[in-house]
């Protein structure tokens, strides 16, 4: 009988990273007139170059779970941006989906002058459901959120705990192949509602789901990852069985606070 890192290494490649690299350029000083402004705009020569990703290549299968972990600053979110297609590698670098992608972010567009019932609309049609689709779904995710009683409630008056639920029921009801969740997962509000909301996770959102987690909670990757990469200053210092990759992790933090 197969373990499950022989099924997932003969399923089909769903993401692949080609020589991915990614330079940012910002200005070292603010420009004070109208002509500096237009000629900073095409000159890179007084701006500063920030090396974000250097020679990133990566692979996922269909069904993995992959985890990222790294200090702030190592490349973890613009390397999410990248994948999902918005902002751009460097020239030369390839990105390759198989199935659609969308990025998870608890409360991600929310307006806290809008409603429940117009964030449910905003929200996931940032994360690629039609109109349709929504409402079909409207009485699914309210009720999940348990937020039956605050529908028409501008989201301004909401408790964290009910944002978060609000947030959670609108991301697992999205429709796609391929997950980004940066800083994202089960376990938000009350006790109860960790409960339910680690339950479907583990249940109906994990099986089956191509999953890309960036977060700082080793836990969290401990657990579910099938794999794990450690980025730092924007290069793949490691990339394994969590097992393996957490304690390399864990001496460049070492080194770091020295």
């Amino acid at each position: 009988m197969k373990n499950r890192d022989q099924e997932i290494q003969e399923r089909e490649v769903v993401i692949k990273l080609e020589n991915i690299n990614k330079t940012f350029f910002m200005n070292e000083r603010k420009a004070d007139s109208i002509r500096e402004k237009v000629f900073n705009i095409f000159s890179k020569n007084h701006k500063r170059r920030l090396k974000a990703l250097t020679d990133v290549n990566l692979e996922v299968r269909k069904g993995e779970f992959l985890g990222i972990v790294g200090r702030n600053g190592s490349g973890k979110s613009t390397l999410l941006k990248i994948i999902i297609g918005a902002i751009p590698p460097n020239k030369g670098g390839k990105v390759t989906t198989n199935g659609r992608v969308m990025r998870l972010s608890l409360g991600m567009g929310f307006d806290a002058n809008l409603s429940a019932r117009e964030n449910i609309y905003v929200n996931a049609s940032i994360l690629g459901l039609t109109f349709k689709e929504i409402e079909n779904k409207f009485g699914e995710i309210i009720e999940f959120a348990e937020l039956e009683n605050f529908v028409e409630t501008k989201v301004k008056f909401f408790s964290r705990g009910m944002r978060s639920r609000l947030g959670f029921a609108i991301a697992v009801h999205a429709d796609a192949d391929i997950f980004l969740m940066d800083e994202f997962f089960g376990g938000v509000g009350d006790e109860n509602f960790k409960k339910k909301s680690t339950e479907i996770f583990q249940k109906a959102f994990i099986e089956g789901r191509t999953i890309i987690h960036v977060s700082h909670s080793l836990r969290t990757m401990k657990k579910h990852c099938d794999r794990l990469m450690v980025l730092d200053k924007g290069q793949v210092m490691a990339l394994g069985k969590p097992d393996e990759v957490l304690p390399i992790y864990h001496e460049i933090l070492k080194k770091k606070m020295k």
